[in-house]
């Protein structure tokens, strides 16, 4: 994605997000401020997201869940993902490689840079599963990657979805998550 070009729009990249305070995201070199701290369903929501995704990887040594870290796109596009699960990268201060799938959860404050702005980027960057998880609804709705565009798989309110064919097959069992909620 490129930034809009408008000689008034300072152009940011990433050695100068690394010193900014607060939380932010860079997007094409335009720079977003994040929402204050998510709410208690949201932080509750993304525990048990990254319990239930844990859980069904155990057995996978080279996969990991993370939370809340930079996802370094480019110079001058850095997202700060709710949830990836990250595959062959044992360190670093930021997400280097695409993850095999990200979570985002969608407030009312973070609906436009999710399910538009975040849904393009990694959609051309190739993630294999994004999802979007509205908290107050109690749905999942999950997008995988078809060629090069995402195909939305399904809206869910209960059960359990098998993420296959990326590197660690996981699960996220939305009934366990949703139950505290109902």
């Amino acid at each position: 994605m490129s930034a809009i070009k408008d000689e008034y729009l300072p152009y940011y990249t990433y050695d100068d997000y690394i010193h900014w305070e607060g939380d932010w995201e860079l997007i094409g070199g335009t720079a977003y401020a994040m929402a204050p701290s998510p709410q208690f369903n949201h932080q509750s929501v993304a525990s048990l997201l990254i319990q239930s995704i844990g859980d069904s990887i155990k057995s996978c040594k080279n996969c990991m869940v993370i939370s809340e870290m930079d996802y370094k796109i480019a110079d001058d596009t850095i997202l700060r993902p709710d949830i990836a699960l990250v595959c062959g990268q044992k360190d670093g201060a930021y997400i280097k490689k695409n993850p095999e799938l990200i979570v985002e959860i969608v407030s009312t404050s973070s609906a436009l840079r999710d399910e538009k702005i975040k849904y393009s980027l990694y959609e051309a960057e190739k993630v294999p599963f994004y999802i979007l998880l509205y908290p107050e609804d109690l749905k999942a709705k999950i997008y995988k990657l078809q060629g090069n565009k995402y195909e939305k798989i399904t809206d869910l309110l209960e059960g359990s979805f098998d993420f296959e064919g990326i590197e660690c097959a996981a699960k996220i069992d939305f009934d366990f998550v949703f139950e505290r909620f109902r």
